[in-house]
């Protein structure tokens, strides 16, 4: 097999693309003939020694990708070779090849390409599990999206509008916005320009968004909650701006909102069963046609560190996916 291997967590620049031993799965496991991967915001952390996972070196990164299975391990029931299945492993899915927990695998409906598939269990099952679990969004509430042209983001603001709720897009550019609007937001702010705080009041006719779903952290937090409806919930998704916001707990207090932590990998660990079950709603609405990723572009695997040069560059519009032959 062959991989992009990090010997040495300092960045895109010390990842090796390099052939390695091809693994056999052990009990319990399956290996997948990588076909697709998608680059997630963690992937970037993690090659730079700043996420919280931090495995042993040296590791193939890349925490999402959808193949075949093309060999089994002891005691695996209900996959076989040759099945379509996405995944998300934490790492090695930046390769042609990876061995994963068998229960980890996501059997793949008929019609369901490999490039839609690798970028889809993250934030499909992050923004799911934050609207509808954490938040229990309702139909006609109010959702307001931060960074909502990224991948989590296009995400949330599909699945905000399947289960009925009205999407405030907020993103960095005006190409953003309207690529926003494009995939189902009802309004839009260009938070780049012009005042935050005061469009988001003239949007909501002075009641603030019920929801706040938020993986962009930093200085929009603060003015995005003290616009909050009352009883409003704020879904903390991620820093992807790089600085962990300090809100006054009195905001919480004054609009009885509550601060809500979406943590979803932990969610799947502590709770299987349910998180399954979300998958399996997922996959049913993107057989629907109510979900569907946005790709931004697809690139030979080969080009990884290009990928995760665009992906810096903040131009990004959904996600960035990378196929092998």
């Amino acid at each position: 097999m062959q991989a992009w291997l990090c010997e040495n967590p300092v960045g895109v620049e010390a990842l090796v693309w390099k052939e390695l031993p091809t693994p056999e799965p052990a009990a319990g496991q399956i290996r997948v003939a990588i076909k697709a991967a998608s680059l997630n915001f963690p992937d970037l952390l993690i090659i730079q020694n700043k996420y919280q996972m931090k495995p042993p070196l040296p590791f193939v990164p890349g925490t999402e990708f959808a193949g075949v299975v093309d060999a089994i391990g002891e005691g695996v029931k209900g996959l076989k070779v040759g099945d379509a299945v996405a995944a998300f492993g934490g790492t090695g899915g930046f390769g042609t090849h990876a061995c994963i927990p068998a229960a980890l695998a996501m059997p793949l409906p008929p019609g369901f390409p490999f490039e839609d598939a690798s970028a889809f269990i993250c934030t499909y099952a992050t923004s799911h599990h934050a609207l509808i679990d954490r938040a229990a969004l309702q139909p006609g509430e109010t959702v307001l999206v931060l960074g909502a042209a990224g991948g989590v983001g296009t995400a949330a603001i599909q699945i905000a509008k399947a289960a009925g709720a009205r999407v405030i897009a907020a993103a960095s550019s005006d190409a953003k916005c309207a690529r926003c609007i494009e995939l189902g937001a009802d309004a839009s702010i260009n938070y780049s320009t012009g005042n935050f705080r005061e469009e988001l009041k003239a949007l909501t006719e002075g009641k603030g968004p019920d929801v706040i779903y938020d993986p962009v952290g930093g200085d929009l937090a603060e003015p995005a909650f003290r616009s909050i409806a009352w009883r409003g919930r704020y879904l903390v998704i991620g820093f992807a701006q790089g600085q962990i916001p300090a809100l006054p707990l009195n905001l919480a207090l004054l609009k009885g909102a509550s601060l809500v932590g979406v943590f979803w990998g932990e969610f799947a660990r502590r709770e299987p069963r349910r998180n399954a079950e979300m998958l399996g709603q997922l996959a049913q609405w993107y057989a629907q046609g109510k979900v569907k990723p946005v790709l931004d572009a697809v690139l030979p695997m080969e080009q990884l560190p290009k990928a995760f040069e665009r992906m810096a560059s903040r131009q990004v519009v959904g996600k960035l996916v990378l196929s092998n032959p």
